[in-house]
Protein backbone atom coordinates (compact mmCIF):
# COMPACT_ATOMS: atom_id res chain seq x y z
CA UNK A 1 0.00 0.00 0.00
CA UNK A 2 1.57 3.34 -1.11
CA UNK A 3 1.71 5.79 1.61
CA UNK A 4 0.29 9.37 1.23
CA UNK A 5 2.55 12.39 0.00
CA UNK A 6 1.71 15.75 0.29
CA UNK A 7 3.40 17.77 -3.25
CA UNK A 8 3.70 21.01 -0.39
CA UNK A 9 2.16 23.76 1.21
CA UNK A 10 1.17 27.18 -0.14
CA UNK A 11 3.37 29.76 0.80
CA UNK A 12 -0.09 31.16 2.60
CA UNK A 13 -0.02 28.09 4.51
CA UNK A 14 3.03 28.31 5.82
CA UNK A 15 2.74 32.02 6.62
CA UNK A 16 0.21 31.77 9.05
CA UNK A 17 -0.13 28.00 10.11
CA UNK A 18 -3.34 27.21 8.88
CA UNK A 19 -4.73 23.99 8.60
CA UNK A 20 -3.40 21.23 6.60
CA UNK A 21 -6.17 19.76 5.57
CA UNK A 22 -7.23 22.22 3.15
CA UNK A 23 -3.68 22.61 1.54
CA UNK A 24 -3.39 19.28 1.06
CA UNK A 25 -3.72 17.04 -2.31
CA UNK A 26 -5.35 14.00 -2.81
CA UNK A 27 -3.45 10.90 -2.82
CA UNK A 28 -2.30 7.96 -5.63
CA UNK A 29 -3.43 5.58 -4.39
CA UNK A 30 -6.25 4.07 -1.97
CA UNK A 31 -6.31 2.22 0.84
CA UNK A 32 -8.20 -1.64 -0.40
CA UNK A 33 -8.37 -3.09 -3.46
CA UNK A 34 -11.77 -1.22 -4.19
CA UNK A 35 -10.42 2.27 -3.81
CA UNK A 36 -9.54 2.92 -7.13
CA UNK A 37 -6.99 5.18 -6.94
CA UNK A 38 -8.20 8.53 -5.35
CA UNK A 39 -8.78 9.31 -1.82
CA UNK A 40 -11.71 10.73 -0.69
CA UNK A 41 -13.86 9.37 -3.64
CA UNK A 42 -17.01 7.43 -2.15
CA UNK A 43 -16.57 3.66 -2.56
CA UNK A 44 -18.87 0.25 -2.52
CA UNK A 45 -18.27 -2.45 -0.81
CA UNK A 46 -17.04 -5.34 -3.11
CA UNK A 47 -19.49 -8.03 -2.33
CA UNK A 48 -22.22 -8.21 -4.48
CA UNK A 49 -25.40 -7.49 -2.96
CA UNK A 50 -23.20 -4.56 -1.66
CA UNK A 51 -22.51 -5.80 1.37
CA UNK A 52 -19.12 -6.93 3.37
CA UNK A 53 -20.88 -8.31 6.20
CA UNK A 54 -24.25 -10.40 6.88
CA UNK A 55 -27.08 -8.07 7.67
CA UNK A 56 -28.26 -8.66 11.43
CA UNK A 57 -29.79 -7.53 14.54
CA UNK A 58 -25.90 -6.66 16.12
CA UNK A 59 -22.63 -6.60 15.36
CA UNK A 60 -19.31 -7.44 16.68
CA UNK A 61 -15.99 -5.40 16.86
CA UNK A 62 -12.61 -6.07 17.83
CA UNK A 63 -9.83 -3.10 18.14
CA UNK A 64 -6.35 -4.14 18.54
CA UNK A 65 -4.17 -0.81 19.58
CA UNK A 66 -0.81 -0.71 19.36
CA UNK A 67 0.03 0.52 23.21
CA UNK A 68 -2.29 1.96 25.58
CA UNK A 69 0.51 3.87 27.49
CA UNK A 70 0.78 6.51 24.97
CA UNK A 71 -1.99 9.60 25.48
CA UNK A 72 -2.89 9.80 21.89
CA UNK A 73 -3.99 6.46 22.00
CA UNK A 74 -5.79 6.36 25.08
CA UNK A 75 -7.27 9.17 24.00
CA UNK A 76 -8.37 7.07 20.86
CA UNK A 77 -9.73 3.98 22.52
CA UNK A 78 -11.82 6.42 24.69
CA UNK A 79 -13.04 8.29 21.79
CA UNK A 80 -14.09 5.27 20.03
CA UNK A 81 -15.92 3.37 22.68
CA UNK A 82 -17.88 6.56 22.93
CA UNK A 83 -19.01 6.78 19.28
CA UNK A 84 -20.09 2.80 19.26
CA UNK A 85 -21.83 3.38 22.53
CA UNK A 86 -24.02 5.76 20.59
CA UNK A 87 -25.29 2.97 18.45
CA UNK A 88 -27.46 0.20 19.79
CA UNK A 89 -26.44 -2.51 17.04
CA UNK A 90 -22.90 -2.30 17.69
CA UNK A 91 -20.69 -3.70 20.37
CA UNK A 92 -16.84 -3.02 20.82
CA UNK A 93 -15.38 -6.06 22.70
CA UNK A 94 -12.88 -5.53 25.18
CA UNK A 95 -9.74 -3.16 23.64
CA UNK A 96 -6.39 -5.37 22.99
CA UNK A 97 -3.59 -3.50 23.78
CA UNK A 98 -0.18 -4.58 22.12
CA UNK A 99 1.80 -2.75 25.00
CA UNK A 100 4.16 -1.73 21.78
CA UNK A 101 4.87 -5.46 21.19
CA UNK A 102 4.09 -6.40 17.63
CA UNK A 103 4.42 -10.48 18.54
CA UNK A 104 1.63 -9.81 21.13
CA UNK A 105 -0.21 -8.08 18.32
CA UNK A 106 -0.24 -10.97 15.87
CA UNK A 107 -1.62 -12.69 18.53
CA UNK A 108 -4.29 -10.63 19.79
CA UNK A 109 -5.43 -10.11 15.94
CA UNK A 110 -5.19 -13.92 15.25
CA UNK A 111 -7.43 -14.23 18.03
CA UNK A 112 -10.52 -11.73 16.93
CA UNK A 113 -10.15 -13.84 13.84
CA UNK A 114 -11.09 -17.16 16.01
CA UNK A 115 -13.59 -15.15 18.22
CA UNK A 116 -15.74 -14.29 14.74
CA UNK A 117 -15.66 -10.29 15.17
CA UNK A 118 -17.50 -8.76 12.20
CA UNK A 119 -15.32 -5.85 11.73
CA UNK A 120 -11.84 -5.58 12.94
CA UNK A 121 -9.92 -2.58 13.44
CA UNK A 122 -6.26 -2.56 14.27
CA UNK A 123 -4.09 0.21 14.78
CA UNK A 124 -0.83 -1.30 13.74
CA UNK A 125 2.08 -1.64 16.17
CA UNK A 126 4.47 -1.77 13.09
CA UNK A 127 3.51 -2.72 9.64
CA UNK A 128 5.45 -5.70 8.54
CA UNK A 129 4.71 -7.89 11.16
CA UNK A 130 0.72 -7.11 11.40
CA UNK A 131 0.43 -7.55 7.67
CA UNK A 132 -0.30 -11.38 8.18
CA UNK A 133 -2.81 -11.67 10.24
CA UNK A 134 -4.54 -8.70 8.51
CA UNK A 135 -4.68 -10.84 5.17
CA UNK A 136 -5.61 -13.49 7.68
CA UNK A 137 -8.58 -11.57 8.65
CA UNK A 138 -9.51 -10.60 5.22
CA UNK A 139 -9.71 -13.98 3.80
CA UNK A 140 -11.90 -14.87 6.48
CA UNK A 141 -14.19 -12.08 5.33
CA UNK A 142 -13.79 -9.99 7.95
CA UNK A 143 -13.78 -6.42 7.22
CA UNK A 144 -10.56 -4.48 8.47
CA UNK A 145 -10.56 -0.77 9.17
CA UNK A 146 -6.54 0.36 9.27
CA UNK A 147 -6.20 3.36 11.83
CA UNK A 148 -3.44 5.89 11.43
CA UNK A 149 -0.06 3.25 10.52
CA UNK A 150 -0.54 1.34 7.19
CA UNK A 151 -0.52 -2.48 6.49
CA UNK A 152 1.18 -3.96 3.09
CA UNK A 153 -1.63 -5.60 2.07
CA UNK A 154 -4.72 -3.95 -0.14
CA UNK A 155 -6.94 -6.59 1.00
CA UNK A 156 -8.19 -4.14 3.98
CA UNK A 157 -11.37 -2.45 3.66
CA UNK A 158 -10.22 1.19 4.92
CA UNK A 159 -7.26 2.90 5.96
CA UNK A 160 -8.13 6.23 8.33
CA UNK A 161 -5.21 8.52 9.22
CA UNK A 162 -2.65 11.77 9.16
CA UNK A 163 -0.50 12.32 6.47
CA UNK A 164 2.63 12.16 8.44
CA UNK A 165 5.05 14.25 5.96
CA UNK A 166 2.64 17.11 5.84
CA UNK A 167 2.33 17.34 9.53
CA UNK A 168 6.57 16.58 9.68
CA UNK A 169 6.76 19.32 7.07
CA UNK A 170 4.53 21.45 8.94
CA UNK A 171 6.98 21.38 12.14
CA UNK A 172 9.81 22.10 10.10
CA UNK A 173 8.24 25.34 8.65
CA UNK A 174 7.38 26.32 12.50
CA UNK A 175 11.12 25.34 13.09
CA UNK A 176 12.62 27.69 10.20
CA UNK A 177 10.52 30.48 11.52
CA UNK A 178 11.46 30.54 15.21
CA UNK A 179 15.29 30.02 14.18
CA UNK A 180 15.66 32.58 11.10
CA UNK A 181 19.66 32.85 11.58
CA UNK A 182 19.90 28.96 12.01
CA UNK A 183 20.61 26.95 14.59
CA UNK A 184 21.01 22.97 16.27
CA UNK A 185 18.37 21.02 16.44
CA UNK A 186 17.80 17.65 18.41
CA UNK A 187 15.24 14.97 17.43
CA UNK A 188 12.99 12.87 19.26
CA UNK A 189 11.89 9.73 17.20
CA UNK A 190 9.07 7.57 18.15
CA UNK A 191 10.10 3.76 16.94
CA UNK A 192 12.54 3.99 14.00
CA UNK A 193 10.10 1.10 12.23
CA UNK A 194 7.05 2.52 12.61
CA UNK A 195 5.70 5.25 9.59
CA UNK A 196 4.50 7.62 10.95
CA UNK A 197 7.98 7.97 12.48
CA UNK A 198 9.64 8.17 9.50
CA UNK A 199 6.94 10.39 7.42
CA UNK A 200 7.35 12.86 10.33
CA UNK A 201 11.01 12.54 10.19
CA UNK A 202 11.19 13.22 6.18
CA UNK A 203 8.98 16.00 6.20
CA UNK A 204 10.86 18.20 8.52
CA UNK A 205 13.51 17.67 7.02
CA UNK A 206 12.35 18.51 3.59
CA UNK A 207 11.23 21.55 5.50
CA UNK A 208 14.34 22.64 7.40
CA UNK A 209 16.39 22.39 4.59
CA UNK A 210 14.98 26.31 3.41
CA UNK A 211 17.71 27.48 5.94
CA UNK A 212 21.04 25.46 5.35
CA UNK A 213 21.96 26.95 9.07
CA UNK A 214 19.62 25.29 10.81
CA UNK A 215 21.09 21.48 11.77
CA UNK A 216 20.15 18.25 13.72
CA UNK A 217 22.91 17.53 15.60
CA UNK A 218 21.42 14.66 17.46
CA UNK A 219 18.62 12.24 17.10
CA UNK A 220 17.08 9.13 18.67
CA UNK A 221 14.21 7.41 19.06
CA UNK A 222 12.34 7.62 22.78
CA UNK A 223 9.54 5.23 21.79
CA UNK A 224 6.72 7.45 21.89
CA UNK A 225 7.13 8.16 25.92
CA UNK A 226 7.11 11.04 27.87
CA UNK A 227 9.88 9.05 30.12
CA UNK A 228 11.92 8.34 27.35
CA UNK A 229 12.26 11.74 26.26
CA UNK A 230 13.28 13.00 29.71
CA UNK A 231 15.78 9.95 29.39
CA UNK A 232 17.34 11.10 25.85
CA UNK A 233 17.33 14.66 26.71
CA UNK A 234 19.03 14.13 29.86
CA UNK A 235 21.94 12.38 28.12
CA UNK A 236 22.30 14.90 25.04
CA UNK A 237 22.57 17.92 28.00
CA UNK A 238 24.96 15.70 29.86
CA UNK A 239 27.33 15.58 27.32
CA UNK A 240 27.02 19.38 26.84
CA UNK A 241 25.07 19.30 23.79
CA UNK A 242 23.98 23.03 22.14
CA UNK A 243 20.79 22.96 21.53
CA UNK A 244 18.09 25.48 20.32
CA UNK A 245 15.21 23.24 19.72
CA UNK A 246 13.69 19.87 20.05
CA UNK A 247 11.68 18.62 17.88
CA UNK A 248 9.57 15.56 18.71
CA UNK A 249 7.59 12.97 16.84
CA UNK A 250 4.62 13.53 19.76
CA UNK A 251 3.78 15.97 22.59
CA UNK A 252 4.66 13.63 25.53
CA UNK A 253 8.56 13.48 24.33
CA UNK A 254 8.57 17.28 23.60
CA UNK A 255 7.22 17.43 27.05
CA UNK A 256 9.79 15.04 28.57
CA UNK A 257 12.69 17.15 27.20
CA UNK A 258 11.31 20.21 28.39
CA UNK A 259 11.15 18.62 31.87
CA UNK A 260 14.78 17.50 31.53
CA UNK A 261 15.44 20.88 30.16
CA UNK A 262 13.85 22.52 33.02
CA UNK A 263 15.45 20.77 35.51
CA UNK A 264 18.68 21.49 33.86
CA UNK A 265 18.19 25.20 34.39
CA UNK A 266 18.13 25.03 30.50
CA UNK A 267 14.53 25.19 29.23
CA UNK A 268 14.48 29.00 28.66
CA UNK A 269 17.20 29.14 26.21
CA UNK A 270 15.53 26.08 23.78
CA UNK A 271 12.23 25.90 21.90
CA UNK A 272 9.80 22.99 21.58
CA UNK A 273 7.84 21.57 19.39
CA UNK A 274 5.71 18.70 19.17
CA UNK A 275 2.68 16.69 17.27
CA UNK A 276 -0.91 15.08 18.55
CA UNK A 277 -2.47 18.41 20.00
CA UNK A 278 -4.73 16.59 22.59
CA UNK A 279 -7.22 18.40 24.76
CA UNK A 280 -6.48 17.30 27.54
CA UNK A 281 -5.06 18.46 30.83
CA UNK A 282 -1.24 17.22 30.42
CA UNK A 283 -1.62 17.49 26.70
CA UNK A 284 0.19 19.37 24.26
CA UNK A 285 -2.29 22.10 23.41
CA UNK A 286 -2.49 22.93 27.40
CA UNK A 287 1.54 23.25 27.04
CA UNK A 288 1.16 25.74 24.06
CA UNK A 289 -0.79 27.60 26.33
CA UNK A 290 1.35 27.33 29.59
CA UNK A 291 4.14 28.00 27.05
CA UNK A 292 6.34 25.03 27.67
CA UNK A 293 6.00 24.16 23.80
CA UNK A 294 6.27 26.92 20.82
CA UNK A 295 4.05 24.71 18.72
CA UNK A 296 1.78 21.37 17.81
CA UNK A 297 -0.07 19.65 15.85
CA UNK A 298 -3.40 18.10 16.18
CA UNK A 299 -3.10 14.38 14.77
CA UNK A 300 -7.11 13.53 14.86
CA UNK A 301 -7.81 10.24 16.25
CA UNK A 302 -9.70 9.04 13.39
CA UNK A 303 -11.80 6.92 15.55
CA UNK A 304 -15.14 8.88 15.09
CA UNK A 305 -14.74 8.23 11.44
CA UNK A 306 -14.10 4.80 12.34
CA UNK A 307 -17.21 4.28 13.48
CA UNK A 308 -18.92 6.27 10.95
CA UNK A 309 -17.24 3.73 8.57
CA UNK A 310 -18.36 0.55 10.63
CA UNK A 311 -22.09 1.96 10.50
CA UNK A 312 -21.69 2.17 6.50
CA UNK A 313 -20.02 -1.30 6.15
CA UNK A 314 -22.78 -2.85 8.26
CA UNK A 315 -25.64 -1.32 6.27
CA UNK A 316 -24.04 -2.15 3.06
CA UNK A 317 -23.35 1.18 2.51
CA UNK A 318 -20.58 2.98 0.27
CA UNK A 319 -17.72 4.18 2.37
CA UNK A 320 -14.60 6.00 1.54
CA UNK A 321 -11.94 3.55 1.27
CA UNK A 322 -8.78 5.94 2.14
CA UNK A 323 -9.95 8.72 4.54
CA UNK A 324 -6.56 11.14 5.06
CA UNK A 325 -7.75 13.48 7.86
CA UNK A 326 -6.57 17.36 8.32
CA UNK A 327 -4.93 18.58 11.04
CA UNK A 328 -4.62 22.10 12.69
CA UNK A 329 -1.32 23.49 13.80
CA UNK A 330 -1.54 25.14 17.29
CA UNK A 331 0.15 28.22 18.51
CA UNK A 332 -0.26 30.40 21.61
CA UNK A 333 -2.54 32.55 19.48
CA UNK A 334 -4.98 29.69 19.08
CA UNK A 335 -4.65 27.18 21.25
CA UNK A 336 -7.93 28.85 23.72
CA UNK A 337 -9.95 27.54 20.72
CA UNK A 338 -8.06 25.34 19.39
CA UNK A 339 -8.65 23.22 22.93
CA UNK A 340 -12.17 23.93 23.24
CA UNK A 341 -13.32 22.62 19.60
CA UNK A 342 -11.65 19.28 20.28
CA UNK A 343 -12.24 18.70 24.25
CA UNK A 344 -13.67 15.50 24.87
CA UNK A 345 -14.28 16.01 28.28
CA UNK A 346 -17.93 16.45 28.18
CA UNK A 347 -18.28 13.14 26.42
CA UNK A 348 -19.54 10.32 28.32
Amino acid sequence: MKHSRLAGITAACVAGLLTLGACSTNTDAGGSSDAGGDAGAEQSPGASDGRLVEEKDSYVIGYSQSNNAEPYRAQLNTQLEYYVSQHDNLELLPIADAQQDSSRQVSQVQQFIQQGVDVLVVSPNESDPLTPPVQQACDAGIPVIVLDRTVNTDCIAAFIGGDNVAIGKAAGELAVSLLPDGGNVVELRGIESNQPQIDRDQGFRDAIAANPDITIVKDQDAKWLKEEGTKVMQQWLASGEDIDLVYAHNDPMALGAYLAAAGAGQAEDMTFIGIDGLAIPDGGIRAVQEGQLAGTFVYPTGAEEAVDTITKIVAGEPFEAEQILPTTAVTSENAADVYEEYDFSGKS
